[in-house]
């Protein structure tokens, strides 16, 4: 007679139900692989989504204008700004100037020690631009642009020990109001160790008479390559080659792709873990052939085929490893569930990547029982019962 498919599978579940302890700690090999699997494609998948989320809300429109690197890099000019507003696609533009004037938090520190921060004179509506948030105190209004105040970036701030406006510092000779403190901006780092002053607060008090040396362009998104192959020859027609054009959110999308790298050993890590696994589930299928010798002898003296043993040591082998396949989805999704919250990212799990953990699972338990059931099925039922 021919096993029904539900007779086989019960066959095969009963060496797991009657050797709990073996059972689990060899489906254990396998879920500890397909869970790193589900880990290591869940975790950077959840993360590109945050990533993505982050440029939506800050723009991928944004393009940044500094000077060329060179021995002696050539100033933008003066009517940069202007020029750049003439573009047709482009929404919005500020930008900012370095200047060379040094900060402290007190006169009676080192006047050479300006802590790495620089001194930037700033547009007003550098803020909108930017898509930046003040995080305590508030931006430039329209009479401060004139009057000794300043901005602190977020680095700015933590350097010079301060997290509340209201305080002082000394820029140059001159003491500084510090109104407010802006929050970390990721596409523009520069303004997190900057130390923002008016426009015309740096012509006035630092004597600051230069261009500005830093424009940020928001563009439509459908026209943003466009605008970013005419801006070197808008900004200096003479000496386009004196302007270098950036897209900061590429520099975003590049650290992401750097970082996904160390996904590839974790897949690695992951396979050997599984193979390590499938060894495990051949053991103890080789074990349950010599401690059943005595139950193939006995079904083979009844009348069951030699493919009815193989298949029955071959499923439970199959079920073994279907069920360490399955413990491991599930701990896979809930490491990931757990890291993606606690980073405050969206959860995101490939279905791909479940459904080749499952698959992988279930070939390495078919490969894993090839032999033990070839050789139980070799059995005669005077050798199995005489053993």
């Amino acid at each position: 007679m021919r096993l029904k498919p539900l007779d086989l599978l019960e066959l095969g579940l009963l060496g797991v139900r009657t050797r709990r302890a073996r059972a689990a700690l060899s489906a254990l090999g396998i879920a500890i692989g397909i869970a790193t699997m589900v880990v290591v494609t869940g975790i950077p998948a959840s993360s590109g989504a945050a990533l993505q989320r982050k440029l939506a809300a800050l723009g991928a429109d944004m393009l940044q204008i500094v000077p060329a690197q060179q021995d002696r890099p050539i100033p933008l000019p003066a009517e940069s700004v202007a020029m750049v507003q003439r573009i047709g696609p482009v929404t919005a533009v500020s930008a900012v100037a370095g200047t060379s004037a040094l900060v402290r938090r007190s006169d009676r520190l080192d006047p050479a020690d300006g802590s790495g921060l620089i001194v930037r004179a700033t547009r007003s509506d550098l803020l909108d631009v930017l898509r930046a948030r003040v995080r305590s105190g508030h931006w430039f209004t329209a009479a401060e642009q004139r009057y000794p105040t300043v901005v602190l970036g977020s680095v700015a701030a933590v350097r010079l020990g301060f997290d509340t406006p209201g305080q002082q510092v000394v820029i140059g000779n001159h003491p500084f109001t510090v109104t407010g403190i802006l929050d970390t901006i990721a596409l523009s780092p520069e303004i997190d160790r900057s130390v923002l002053v008016g426009w015309e607060t740096a012509r006035t008090t630092l004597g600051y008479r230069g261009g500005p040396t830093m424009i940020f362009v928001r563009v439509r998104e459908d026209a943003v390559e466009a605008v970013r192959a005419v801006l070197p020859e808008t900004v200096h027609p003479e000496r386009p080659d004196t302007v270098t054009v950036t897209r900061p959110s590429d520099a975003l999308a590049a650290k992401r792709a750097a970082e996904s790298t160390f996904s590839v050993l974790m897949l690695a890590l992951a396979a050997v873990a599984l193979l390590v696994g499938g060894v495990g589930v051949a053991n103890t299928m080789v074990i349950s052939v010599l401690e059943r010798r005595s139950e193939i002898g006995l079904r083979r003296a009844l009348g069951s085929s030699r493919g009815q043993i193989r298949a029955q040591f071959l499923t439970e082998a199959v079920v073994l490893s279907t069920l360490g396949g399955a413990a491991g989805v599930a701990l896979g999704l809930l490491l990931t569930a757990a890291y993606a919250i606690h980073q405050g990212w969206p959860l995101v799990m490939p279905l791909p990547a479940l459904l080749a953990g499952l698959a992988g699972s279930i070939v390495v338990g078919g490969v894993a029982g090839v032999y033990p059931s070839v050789h139980a099925a070799r059995l005669t039922p005077t050798e199995a019962l005489a053993s």
